[in-house]
């Protein structure tokens, strides 16, 4: 804290005169003065240490450890996320990005944890963003966490109600959507926020928005998203309620019934028992989603509501000091004992227990996330990720040949094939696609060519020698054509071809012949 008097005080105790203390310098517009006489005389900085008793400061310090599990809480899920597999994690970019958002949200709190800032510029003015570089720093993540913590929620229910209520798949499309919305309207409301407004330290060791333009640049559009994300949640909850309804009026004939299937998607072609199942197969995998959802929103609703009426009631003192004339009067007959002037401070402020419960949510969330996002199976991924460096892998016992070239050539495994220069042709031969025209068929084509086996040790033996008794092979013409003996044959009592009829007649008996014996 600075000391920055210029003269000597003319205020009873506990006050300070503010005219020994120079007109810039800190958040000037923090002070709390109350004009007696000539004189104007301030309320020594910071103010909750003359409103609350002296335990507030530990519960304020309680919030902001419980904030820093929750920050351990977020970088757990983030660093499964992006370090083990997706069927360990089961992870989606709506929760990789709430949790990105609430991590920054706990920033806020663990900044001035680390840091132990001075909230006071001077005895009576207390620290702005621009005369302290942690104020500045923790109201910025306070803000932009909570602006982003509302888009992402409401998102989130956006994407439920298209998946329950309109069965709209959601795809790339919305993804890049939600990537813009969920990042751009955050960075432009904390900057509208840190423009017009700026943040100061108001109450505890974090900075929070002052109270200039904070209705129309801050609270006003967070509150108009959350307020928006409760009503498509409720939709979603109602319509979840009419088609369990539904269903128990549904006799389930149509469903149950042997009628042909259907192929198409739509909600009106589906029976009320159908749909209830597909809802709540949808509920079943994204309940998770849907409670963060609700608790996230109302600790934003709970913090905004709690937040904005503790600032407009220190406000109201500030624009009428005659509000607080009983509790100023308390301290100047006491000497500045705040500790017997604490209850005609409770109309001034909001009383204790409702801020330590809204810091404590607010430090919460984290641990919400870690406990409805996260999955066993995460811890097992990283006990088996941190084994695996120390634990050989077993490898399966094969053949010496089998192990020779397995790795080159996978059909080598068990000595299926280790000769890549053999060939391997089909039993049967493709079939060959019809040709246009008129064809003779290729009675006599060529036959498979015979490929030995690699690592066979048959062949094929040649026919055993003919002996004396053994009937004689037919005999054919390789040239011959059936269709021609066929012509000849039906042209057989034309004059002038008796010697051909005969000489085909033969021929035809050899090959008839010939093909018995084959069979």
């Amino acid at each position: 804290m600075a000391n920055t008097t210029m003269g000597i005080n003319m205020c009873p105790p506990p006050f300070y005169d503010a005219a020994i203390f120079p007109d810039d310098g800190g958040f000037i517009d923090g002070r709390l003065c109350k004009q007696i006489g000539s004189t104007v005389c301030c309320l020594p900085c910071p103010m909750t240490d003359w409103v609350y008793p002296e335990r507030f400061e530990t519960l304020t310090s309680v919030a902001n450890w419980v904030s820093l599990a929750s920050q351990i809480c977020c970088l757990f899920l983030l660093l499964s996320w992006a370090c083990l597999p997706v069927e360990k994690t089961n992870r989606h970019y709506l929760s990789i990005c709430l949790t990105i958002a609430i991590l920054l949200m706990n920033m806020g709190f663990v900044v001035p944890l680390v840091a132990q800032p001075e909230q006071c510029y001077n005895e009576i003015t207390p620290h702005s963003m621009h005369t302290s570089k942690v104020c500045g720093a923790s109201g910025t993540f306070i803000l932009l966490g909570g602006w982003a913590g509302v888009m992402w929620v409401f998102l989130r229910s956006v994407s439920l109600h298209l998946q329950i209520c309109w069965q709209v798949l959601v795809g790339k499309n919305f993804m890049i959507f939600a990537q813009a919305a969920g990042w751009g309207v955050p960075i432009l409301g904390i900057v509208l926020a840190l423009v017009f407004s700026g943040v100061s330290f108001r109450f505890g060791k974090t900075c929070h928005i002052n109270h200039e333009n904070s209705l129309a640049d801050f609270w006003i559009p967070l509150l108009l998203f959350a307020g928006l994300t409760v009503i498509i949640t409720f939709a979603t909850f109602g319509y979840c309620i009419k088609v369990y309804l539904a269903s128990l009026s549904d006799n389930g004939a149509s469903s149950e019934g042997s009628s042909l299937p259907t192929y198409t998607h739509s909600v009106k072609t589906m029976s009320p028992r159908q749909v209830y199942r597909r809802v709540r197969r949808v509920i079943a995998h994204q309940w998770r989603g849907i409670a963060i959802v609700l608790i996230i929103i109302a600790d934003v609703i709970f913090f905004s509501v709690v937040f904005v009426f503790q600032d407009n009631v220190v406000q109201s003192v500030a624009d009428d000091p005659e509000k607080a004339n009983d509790w100023v009067g308390c301290l100047y007959l006491t000497k500045g004992k705040k500790e017997e002037c604490y209850d005609e401070a409770s109309g001034l402020v909001i009383n204790e227990a409702t801020v330590t419960a809204v810091l404590l949510l607010l430090a919460f969330n984290g641990m919400w996330l870690v406990l409805l996002l996260g999955r066993l199976s995460m811890i097992h991924g990283w006990i088996d990720l941190i084994k695996r460096p120390f634990v050989r892998s077993k490898k399966e016992f094969v053949s010496v040949d089998a192990r020779v070239d397995v790795k080159s050539q996978p059909r080598s495994y068990e000595m299926l094939s280790r000769d890549s220069s053999a060939a391997v042709t089909p039993i049967y031969p493709a079939a060959k696609s019809p040709e246009d025209g008129r064809r003779t068929p290729d009675y006599f084509g060529s036959t498979a060519r015979y490929h030995a086996p690699a690592r066979s040790f048959s062949s094929p033996r040649p026919l055993p020698d003919q002996g004396a008794n053994s009937p004689p092979l037919p005999i054919y013409n390789k040239e011959m054509n059936p269709l021609d003996i066929r012509e000849q044959w039906q042209n057989r009592n034309l004059p002038g071809t008796c010697t051909n009829n005969a000489q085909s007649a033969k021929s035809w008996y050899r090959v008839v012949s010939y093909h018995s014996l084959s069979d």
